[in-house]
């Protein structure tokens, strides 16, 4: 699974929207949904603050392991 359907899949766990999300990691709406989109990726410092926030790992959110 890509960084794009991650994000998605733990945003509607959550039950947050878009904009909400955006929000609380620190970036406007747009930017955010470009992550989501696949148009940006996000800086290691978003990277951080989205993996902080779902409680999960950076090495999860990048692919890399399925271990939350």
């Amino acid at each position: 699974m890509e960084l794009k359907e991650r994000l998605r899949v733990l945003r509607k766990e959550k039950k947050e929207t878009q904009k909400q999300l955006a929000a609380i990691i620190g970036v406007g709406y747009r930017h955010y949904q470009r992550f989501e989109s696949g148009e940006n990726d996000p800086t290691f410092k978003d990277l951080c603050a989205l993996a902080d926030h779902f409680g999960v790992t950076l090495d999860y959110l990048a692919g890399r392991t399925d271990e939350r």
